[in-house]
């Protein structure tokens, strides 16, 4: 056997997940030899750069709060701590703040939502509708019925994505990771042990460790093993427009009860998507300029009336890894593969996830004590068919 494909862990998908984890890993033990295995090193489909990019405190779930809090401290140092070679990475980390916006029925669950978030230690305010405008003078909350209040997370932002993602793969490769370009076609296993797996190009690889990281891909990965994950592959389409009127300050990330959500990018242009039940599941990434000009556009103006002129410059369209169980990661050893390991499902909110799950996977592996309780995330809930249930923002 060529030593060359023997590995002691191997990651399938080289996009955020996979990189952090290989990073963590290498970081942790030197000694290991790890592989990382991405069917597309350009990454010109990766849900990581397809993003729009958010990071937030404002979930509903404590765990998921402590991971973002985890990925802000992380951000806030990123650029020191991750130059590698005298390289050092520009991520434009802009903290402009989230603002959720509340039709009545949904305010209890916000504002207990808001409580555990301040008992964090997290900044997150109530904005009565005249806060709103007094913020954002460009805003008409009046315009949209039924609005009484929003929540304001003045640390929550966006970066660069495939900024940040080029560092952490630059970071592990400096620390050892080994990075091939192929798709993975097959896992193996023998008597309830994970052994290693196969690739388009006819290569074997031999690891008692897999880390199934592939994203929108990983129910069809999972599934060459016998492992059936609630996991859909699952359309969302992003927009750019430039407006005739341009706001005098940065807006936050916006999200009107709808769904509907935009912000302000560079030069004053305006980054918008929304996320619908009718979304085609599957591996589509047309983008459809009528669902601007239908639902997007009109949403837009009458809540920002001033950007009732614009121009569409752009969209595209990416892929949500939606777990249909409960919309949250899948994160551990599957309970019937030793050794086979799963970092799936986030939903649409995985990449600001990214820090703090590269660090617990590497941890689950070799065996560390985790620094941050995950297990509620534990694969065994999908076996059990019981969801993780919360109220207000997932």
């Amino acid at each position: 056997m060529d030593s060359s494909t023997v590995y002691d862990v191997i990651i399938v998908g080289g996009g955020i997940m996979g990189s952090t984890t290989a990073y963590y890993l290498t970081k942790k033990d030197p000694q290991l030899k790890v592989a990382v295995i991405e069917r597309d090193l350009a990454y010109t489909r990766a849900s990581t750069t397809l993003s729009m990019v958010n990071a937030r405190i404002q979930f509903s779930l404590k765990q998921n709060v402590q991971i973002s809090q985890y990925a802000f401290d992380v951000l806030e140092h990123f650029e020191d701590e991750m130059t590698v070679n005298d390289n050092r990475p520009s991520i434009a980390y802009h903290r402009e703040g989230n603002l959720f916006l509340y039709k009545e029925d949904a305010v209890p669950d916000a504002k207990a939502a808001m409580a555990m978030q301040q008992e964090l230690g997290c900044q997150v305010a109530w904005w009565t509708p005249d806060e709103v405008k007094q913020h954002y003078p460009l805003y008409a909350p009046e315009g949209v019925e039924g609005i009484v209040g929003a929540t304001f997370g003045a640390q929550d932002g966006h970066f660069d994505a495939y900024a940040v993602l080029m560092a952490y793969k630059a970071n592990a490769r400096a620390q050892g990771a080994n990075y091939i370009e192929d798709t993975v076609t097959a896992l193996l296993a023998d008597n309830g042990q994970i052994t290693g797996l196969k690739t388009e190009s006819g290569e074997t690889y031999n690891a008692s460790v897999v880390v199934n990281c592939a994203g929108a891909w990983c129910t069809d990965l999972a599934k060459t093993a016998g492992v059936s994950l609630p996991v859909e592959p699952t359309k969302r389409q992003c927009f750019c427009v430039d407006p005739a009127v341009k706001s005098d300050r940065p807006l936050p990330l916006t999200i009107l009860p709808s769904g509907f959500y935009f912000r302000t990018e560079t030069g004053g242009m305006i980054l918008m998507g929304k996320s619908m039940a009718e979304d085609p599941v599957g591996y589509d990434f047309t983008w459809d300029q009528n669902r601007f000009m239908e639902i997007m556009w009109p949403e837009l103006a009458e809540f920002v009336p001033a950007f009732e002129r614009l121009k569409l410059i752009r969209g595209w369209a990416g892929l949500y890894a939606v777990n249909t169980l409960d919309g949250n990661a899948i994160l551990g050893q599957w309970p019937e593969l030793k050794g086979f390991y799963l970092a799936n499902g986030f939903s649409g909110h995985g990449l600001q996830q990214g820090p703090a799950v590269g660090r617990y996977m590497s941890e689950l592996i070799t065996g560390a004590t985790p620094t941050m309780d995950l297990s509620i995330f534990s694969p065994q809930r999908i076996l059990e068919g019981k969801p993780l249930v919360e109220g207000g923002i997932v």
